[in-house]
């Protein structure tokens, strides 16, 4: 797929089929999304791939501060994959003290670049996917067993798409940039 293509056709999916994504194609899909770029290349996102169905409802019923819409997708997908980053990196000097005026910041914006890597990476395997950003990262985190050494940064749903989405009206380029 073409790759301006592939971000044009990219779409949230939240209706999936029963078919599982095969771990091969898993692993495909994080081995394009680790080449998405993050602070003074620290390289911290790490993927968690959850499969099994009693994590996934026990995520649903207890993980998702009672959004019934997050919840539904999480009960009928093939997996959910619980972004994670390393922390204590991002925006750090290796004395402790922040490199800009960021702060840790800096961890969000790589997460949410390596969610959208994986997702793009996704798409060009024909997997479908959402990332859902309303959960209690605590609560995921105990489900999940994640180590202080951890925070969860993102939910992202994977799955053959039931159904492709129609495009959102976009605003035109005008209405993106502006040139000083």
């Amino acid at each position: 797929m073409e790759l301006i293509e592939g971000i044009k056709t990219r779409r949230s999916v939240r209706q999936f089929t029963d078919e599982k994504v095969s771990r091969e194609t898993i692993e495909a899909i994080i081995d394009g999304a680790r080449f998405a770029p993050t602070w003074k290349n620290s390289q911290t996102p790490r993927y968690i791939v959850v499969d099994s169905r009693d994590i996934m409802e026990k995520i649903a019923d207890e993980g998702v501060m009672g959004r019934e819409h997050n919840a539904g997708i999480i009960k009928g997908v093939a997996a959910l994959v619980v972004l994670t980053s390393v922390k204590g990196i991002c925006g750090y000097e290796p004395d402790g003290s922040f490199s800009t005026s960021k702060g840790n910041e800096w961890q969000m914006f790589d997460a949410g670049i390596a969610a959208q890597t994986f997702c793009l990476a996704a798409h060009n395997y024909g997997v479908g996917s959402v990332i859902m950003g309303i959960f209690d990262e605590k609560e995921v985190g105990r489900i999940i067993g994640l180590d202080d050494s951890r925070v969860v940064s993102a939910l992202i749903a994977i799955g053959y798409p039931a159904q492709e989405p129609n495009a959102p009206k976009r605003d035109g380029v005008e209405e993106y940039v502006a040139f000083i």
